[in-house]
C-alpha cells in the first residue's frame, strides 16, 4: 500500500505519463529500491521527481522477482531488470554458506545493466536489491573502467546492512531521519507528488462521498499495513459503539487476510471495514485523523498530507517504528502507544477526545505538516543530478 503499494495498499494514479523518448545525451539513472514497499516507494517518488526535473532522463528500476516491485514499478511506467535476490542471513545457516556464490552472481548480473543501460549514477535505498548495485558499481572491485557515482538513502530510523556498505564510497548519503548510524544530511523521505501535492480540504466532499461517509463531522481513518493488523483491529471495532455514540464515522483497511464485520450502530456515523484501500488519497482526504502503524512511509504520507496520528509501532524487529514516529510525536503531529496497550478501552479514552476537539485536531495537523518533509523527492533528485555530473 505507503505507503505494498505503499504502507498500506495504496496504489494511486503514477504522477506522469510514460517517459518522453530518450535523447543520446539524456542522463541514466538506476534506482535500486526493491522487496518491500519501503524500498520500493521512494524510489520510485525519486524516479517521478527526476523526469520532472529532467525530462528525457532515462531511468531504469532494479529488482528481484520476489519483490513488490514486480507489480509496482511497471504500474508506474518504469522498466524493470530483474537480478538474483541476494537475502542477508540473520542467523548462521547454510543459507549463509551459500551467500558468497549468490553475491558473485547477484553483482555479475548488475554490472551487466549497468553497462547496458550505460548507468550515469546509482541512487539505492537498501534492502537485498540495493547491496549488488553498491558493489557493482565499484571500479576497484570488478576492474571497471570507470566507477559509476552512488547516491545512498536510508528511510529508516536504524540503518541497515546494504546502506552501511554502500556509504562507504557513495558519492552523497542522505537519511530520513538523525542517528540512524550513517554520517548523512536529513533529507526526509521521498514521496510521490499525489501525496505532497495533495488537497485534502478541495477533495473532502468527494472522497466521502466516495467511501460513503458522511460529509460532516470528524472521520477516523485506520490502517494496519499492507496485511493489516489484528491488535488495531480488535481495539478500533471494540470501540464502535462509543465512537459511533460521539458522532465519529470509521473508514478502517482491516487487511486482505482478516475479516471485520461490523454493523454500523449510528447510520449518520457509519463504520466503513473495507480489507484495503485502493485509493490512498481519497483516504486521507476524508479523514480528519488516523490510528496505524509508524514504518517509516506511512509516517511520511501521514506527515506529508498534515494528519495528526495516533501510531501503534509493530511490536517485533529492533523496536525502528517507534523511532520513526519519534520525530513527529515531538513536534506535536502524533502520539505513540504500544502494541499491548492499545485497546477498545485506549480509543474510548484518548482518541475519542482527539476526534471530537477541532481545535486539538487543526493543532496537530499543522504540527505533523510541519515535521514532514514535502519537498524530499525533488531533493533527492536534484542531488541524484548533481551526482551524476549534470
Amino acid at each position: 500500500m505507503s505507503a505494498a503499494q505503499s504502507a498500506h495498499e495504496d496504489s494511486t494514479r503514477p504522477d506522469t505519463g510514460p517517459d518522453p523518448a530518450p535523447r543520446a545525451d539524456a542522463i541514466s539513472v538506476i534506482v535500486a529500491g526493491g522487496g518491500t514497499a519501503g524500498h520500493i516507494e521512494p524510489a520510485l517518488a525519486v524516479a517521478d521527481a527526476l523526469r520532472r526535473l529532467a525530462p528525457g532522463t532515462r531511468v531504469t528500476a532494479l529488482g528481484t522477482r520476489r519483490g513488490l516491485e514486480t507489480t509496482l514499478v511497471p504500474e508506474r511506467g518504469y522498466p524493470l531488470e530483474l537480478i538474483p535476490p541476494v537475502p542477508l542471513p540473520r542467523k548462521p545457516s547454510m543459507d549463509l554458506l551459500r551467500l558468497p556464490g549468490r553475491v558473485r552472481a547477484s553483482v555479475a548480473r548488475t554490472r551487466e545493466i549497468i553497462d547496458e543501460v550505460g548507468a550515469d549514477v546509482i541512487v539505492g535505498f537498501g534492502g537485498y536489491v540495493a547491496l549488488p548495485a553498491y558493489l557493482a558499481a565499484g571500479a576497484g572491485v570488478l576492474r571497471r573502467r570507470r566507477a559509476v557515482p552512488i547516491v545512498v538513502h536510508e528511510a529508516n530510523a536504524k540503518a541497515g546492512i546494504a546502506n552501511k556498505v554502500g556509504a562507504r564510497r557513495a558519492a552523497r548519503v542522505l537519511a530520513a531521519v538523525p542517528d540512524s548510524g550513517l554520517r548523512a544530511d536529513i533529507v526526509g523521505i521521498p514521496v510521490r507528488s499525489a501525496i505532497t501535492s495533495l488537497d485534502r480540504a478541495g477533495l473532502r466532499a468527494q472522497a466521502r462521498d466516495h467511501f460513503g461517509l458522511p460529509a460532516e463531522g470528524p472521520v477516523l481513518l485506520v490502517f494496519g499495513g499492507s496485511q493489516g493488523a489484528r491488535s488495531i483491529n480488535a481495539a478500533i471495532s471494540g470501540a464502535a459503539p462509543q465512537l459511533a455514540a460521539a458522532g465519529i464515522s470509521v473508514l478502517h483497511a482491516h487487511g486482505p487476510k482478516n475479516n471485520l464485520e461490523v454493523p454500523s450502530p449510528d447510520p449518520h456515523a457509519p463504520y466503513v471495514a473495507v480489507p484495503y484501500l485502493s485509493r490512498m488519497d481519497l483516504a486521507y482526504a476524508a479523514a480528519d485523523a488516523v490510528v496505524c502503524r509508524s514504518g517509516a512511509m506511512t509516517v511520511a504520507e501521514v506527515s506529508a498530507v498534515g494528519l495528526p496520528a495516533v501510531y501503534v509501532p509493530l511490536p517485533h524487529g529492533n523496536g525502528e517504528q517507534e523511532l520513526n514516529a519519534r520525530p513527529v510525536v515531538a513536534a506535536g503531529g502524533g502520539r505513540i502507544v504500544g502494541d499491548p496497550q492499545l485497546s477498545a478501552k485506549y480509543v474510548i479514552d484518548e482518541v475519542i477526545p482527539l476526534l471530537t476537539d477541532p481545535a486539538r485536531i487543526a493543532e496537530m495537523g499543522r504540527a505533523a505538516a510541519g515535521a514532514g518533509h514535502r519537498d524530499a523527492a525533488d531533493e533527492v533528485a536534484r542531488i541524484v543530478l548533481r551526482a551524476a555530473g549534470r
